[in-house]
């Protein structure tokens, strides 16, 4: 079982609609997933001056992974 402390924060996006994408995708794969923000910016929906930063954690087994999940690709130009 991971324990909370075993989670570390692979990145910060700004909001919680991105955070959101990026843990369903995450979680698509099999990678739990926990968000960390500031409670006033979902209190006040305030997104300014960092407010509306969410931090994405997951296991720390597991980082290495899930970064490579989330990292843009480049889309494959050859067709156009």
């Amino acid at each position: 079982m991971t324990k909370k402390s075993d989670f570390v924060v692979i990145c910060t996006v700004q909001g919680e609609l991105q955070a959101s994408v990026i843990k369903s995708h995450l979680e698509s794969e099999g990678i739990p997933v926990l968000l960390k923000y500031e409670s006033a910016s979902r209190v006040f929906g305030l997104t300014v001056d960092g407010l509306g930063a969410v931090k994405v954690l997951v296991p720390q087994d597991l980082a290495e992974e899930a970064k490579r999940v989330i990292e843009p690709r480049e889309i494959d130009q050859a067709d156009e």
